[in-house]
C-alpha cells in the first residue's frame, strides 16, 4: 500500500510523456514478454505514449545456424549478405507478430483484462547502408538515416503503441539490418522523449567492486567504458552494457530527459524503476540530478515537508507556513531530480558581525551524499560574501557533526544580544559557534 501511494507523484509526472523502451530478442524468446505486456498495459493504461523498438538477434542466430550460414562480423557489427539479410527479415518479422499477438490479449480474470492494446507498424525508419568498415563492405547493414517522429506522434496521439523492428528502407526501396540500440536511440531523440529505457541481461551499470551504480550523467557514463587509458573499453563492462550505455548518455545529451537500464531478468522491473524512489536499475541524466540552488517561494511545500518531522520531534523550532514565505530567501535548498532533499538557512546579524546557521536538514536517504556538507559550505561561503565573521549555531541533536566542522562550544552570553532574547531555556540547545577567517 505505500509503494502504492508513493508512486503517485510519477504517475501525475508521466501522464501523456514519451517513452520508448527497447528489449533484445531474449525477452521473447525466454518468453519474459508475458510479463512485460502487463507492465506495458499499466503504463499504456495511465496514458504514458509508449514506443516499443524489439530485437531479433538470438532468433537470426538460429535461422543462421539452420540454414547452414556461418555468421561474419567487423568490430562486432554484423556483415549482412543477401542470404543473412533473408533469414534476418524472417527472423524479425516472426518475432514481431508473435510480440503483436502477445500485446493483444485481453483473457478475463488477467492482467490484461479488457487491455484493447493497439499496437502500430510502418516504414517509419529511414536507413542508408553502412559501408566499408577496416576493407570490408557490410553490404545490406545499415544504420538509422531518419525517423518519421510525425508518423509516430501521430500514431501515439491515436493512443496506438508504436512497435519498431531493427529494419530500416531507403528512398531506393532497399531493406537494411540495423541494431535496435540504434533505431532506439534515434527514435528517442527525434521524438524528444521523456525516458529511453533499456532492457538487458545485466541488472544496470556497476564499479569495479560490483556495486550498482543507480545514478550516472553522461559524463561519468563515459568514464565507466573506458580504461585509465581513455582508449580501450574497460574489460568489466558486459556486452549488452557496452552497446547500451553509450546509446543512454548519447540520448540524454540530445535532450532525452532520462535513460535507464535495467534487468530483463526482473520480473515488474519497469514498474519498479518508473515508480520508486530509487529504481532497481542504473538512471542517466545530462547533468547531475543533485544541485544546490537559492530557495524560492515554490519551496516551501518542500521544506516544510522536510522540516516539520524535526519538528514534531522537538529537534527544530516550529515555523510556520507565513513565516517561511517572509524569509524564504534566507535559505538555499538541496534539488533532487526536482524535489528537494536539504535546506538550511543564514541569518545575519550584521551589526554584531556574526550569522546563524538554521534549519539544515537532510532527508536520511542523502545524508550520505555530502548535502549537508555542501550546504554548510554554501553558508559559510555565502556569510563570507556577506562580512560575516563567525557562524553560530544552535542544536538539540547534532553536536558532534558540527563539532567534525571546525565549530566549538560556547555559551548563551557569546550570542548578539538580539539573539540572546530569544534564547529558549526549556531547550536546552546547546550553542557552536565557528571564526569564519576572511
Amino acid at each position: 500500500m505505500q509503494w502504492f501511494r508513493r508512486a503517485a507523484p510519477y504517475i501525475h509526472a508521466f501522464g501523456g510523456k514519451t517513452f520508448v523502451i527497447a528489449f533484445g530478442g531474449e525477452v521473447v524468446a525466454d518468453g519474459g514478454f508475458i510479463g512485460l505486456t502487463h507492465d506495458l498495459n499499466l503504463l499504456a493504461s495511465l496514458e504514458i505514449k509508449l514506443v516499443l523498438v524489439h530485437g531479433a538477434r538470438p532468433q537470426i542466430e538460429n535461422r543462421l545456424l539452420a540454414s547452414g550460414i556461418e555468421p561474419r562480423y567487423v568490430n562486432g557489427i554484423r556483415i549482412t549478405d543477401a542470404e543473412t539479410l533473408q533469414c534476418a527479415k524472417e527472423s524479425i518479422g516472426r518475432v514481431r507478430v508473435e510480440i503483436e499477438a502477445l500485446l493483444s490479449m485481453g483473457l478475463a480474470n488477467s492482467p490484461m483484462a479488457n487491455a484493447q492494446i493497439r499496437v502500430a507498424s510502418g516504414n517509419f525508419v529511414t536507413a542508408r547502408p553502412i559501408g566499408v568498415i577496416d576493407g570490408v563492405d557490410l553490404l545490406h547493414t545499415g544504420e538509422t538515416r531518419k525517423i518519421d517522429a510525425a508518423g509516430i506522434r501521430a500514431c501515439l496521439d491515436d493512443n496506438d503503441v508504436v512497435l519498431l523492428s531493427p529494419l530500416g528502407y531507403s528512398p531506393t526501396g532497399e531493406i537494411f539490418n540495423l541494431t535496435l540500440e540504434d533505431v532506439a536511440l534515434q527514435t528517442a531523440v527525434a521524438l524528444s522523449a521523456e525516458k529511453l529505457i533499456f532492457m538487458m541481461d545485466a541488472a544496470g551499470i556497476t564499479d569495479r567492486k560490483g556495486q550498482l551504480l543507480r545514478e550516472l550523467t553522461a559524463a561519468e557514463a563515459d568514464a565507466q567504458l573506458q580504461t585509465d587509458k581513455g582508449k580501450e573499453r574497460a574489460q568489466h563492462i558486459p556486452d549488452d552494457v557496452a552497446l547500451y550505455l553509450p546509446c543512454a548518455a548519447q540520448a540524454c545529451r540530445a535532450g532525452v530527459q532520462r535513460a535507464h537500464l535495467i534487468s530483463r531478468h526482473l520480473d515488474g522491473a519497469l514498474l519498479l524503476e518508473l515508480f520508486t524512489r530509487d529504481g532497481i536499475g542504473t538512471m542517466v541524466t545530462r547533468d547531475a540530478l543533485q544541485k544546490l540552488r537559492p530557495a524560492n517561494i515554490n519551496d516551501i511545500a518542500g521544506i516544510l515537508a522536510l522540516i516539520e518531522p524535526l519538528e514534531q520531534q522537538g529537534v527544530l523550532v516550529r515555523r510556520s507556513r507565513e513565516l517561511l514565505e517572509r524569509e524564504v530567501n534566507h535559505f538555499v535548498v538541496v534539488e533532487h531530480d526536482g524535489r528537494i532533499v536539504g535546506c538550511a538557512a543564514l541569518y545575519p546579524f550584521a551589526k554584531n558581525g556574526a550569522g546563524e546557521l538554521a534549519c539544515l536538514t537532510v532527508e536520511s536517504a542523502y545524508r550520505d551524499s555530502g548535502a549537508g556538507q555542501s550546504l554548510l559550505d554554501n553558508i559559510e561561503a555565502k556569510a563570507r560574501r556577506q562580512k560575516i565573521r563567525k557562524l553560530f549555531v544552535l542544536t538539540t541533536r547534532a553536536a558532534h557533526w558540527f563539532i567534525e566542522r571546525g565549530f566549538s562550544e560556547t555559551d548563551v552570553d557569546s550570542l548578539p544580544p538580539r539573539r540572546q532574547s530569544l534564547y529558549n531555556y526549556s531547550r536546552r540547545s546547546k550553542i557552536f559557534v565557528k571564526p569564519l577567517p576572511r
